[in-house]
């Protein structure tokens, strides 16, 4: 896998002022340098301003060896703001990492390995699967975001920027998209393609790793 999970991919998103719908799945194929590498499938529930994404992988050819994985972020989202409670990534052979976020006391606790530990809760503070969603409320509202990302092990720091718009044709049509990229060291990189008539899901990532091993997902369902 990736080091960077960020190829994880579940921005399940909905429109600037306007609440996400109450069910949306999409299924992406994961490519590794051109290979089929595995099937990602991104769940959105959402009701009365709590919401819950469920992400889980399956390998293909031989990747399947490297077995399932399955990530969960829940937390609310209130005056454009998405604010998550827990986290948890667990995968095939590993121990699951944990995080929660107590936005009133302030405090961040992230579990894995049988460690546990508290810590002030960073500014704008996101998990693995949360600030892909929340990164779908950037369009129109800002040119660039940055979010303290936990992923139950540690905290990482990544900034986004707005670079331009496009039209992108994918196996599951053709969308007017706005185009967000993070750099990384040497040439690192990450892209994402947001569908704007589609409350800006995520229609294309790309990531390039320091090695230029290139991972690229594309949708094959979207449901409804």
């Amino acid at each position: 896998m990736m080091r960077n999970s960020s190829w994880l991919l579940l921005s399940v998103a909905f429109a600037v002022h306007a609440e996400p719908p109450p069910q949306l799945e999409i299924t992406f194929s994961l490519t590794r340098n051109g290979s089929a590498m595995a099937e990602v499938s991104e769940r959105l529930e959402y009701a009365k301003g709590n919401y819950k994404l469920t992400e889980t992988w399956k390998g293909r050819g031989m990747y399947a060896l490297l077995g399932s994985a399955r990530r969960v972020s829940q937390g609310t989202i209130a005056d454009g703001t998405l604010r998550p409670r827990e986290f948890f990534d667990e995968r095939s052979g590993r121990d699951t990492a944990r995080a929660w976020f107590d936005w009133k006391a302030q405090t961040l606790t992230m579990q894995y390995q049988g460690n546990k530990a508290s810590e002030p809760l960073p500014p704008n503070a996101q998990d693995r699967l949360s600030f892909l969603f929340a990164l779908s409320l950037l369009p129109g509202k800002a040119d660039s975001v940055s979010y303290s990302i936990a992923d139950g092990k540690g905290l990482s720091r990544h900034e986004y920027k707005v670079v331009g718009r496009e039209r992108l044709k994918t196996p599951v049509g053709e969308f007017d998209t706005v185009k967000v990229a993070r750099k990384g060291e040497g040439r690192e990189s990450t892209e994402l393609w947001l569908a704007a008539e589609r409350g800006y899901v995520p229609v294309r990532l790309v990531v390039v790793e320091k090695d230029g091993t290139r991972y690229e997902q594309n949708p094959t369902r979207l449901s409804p």
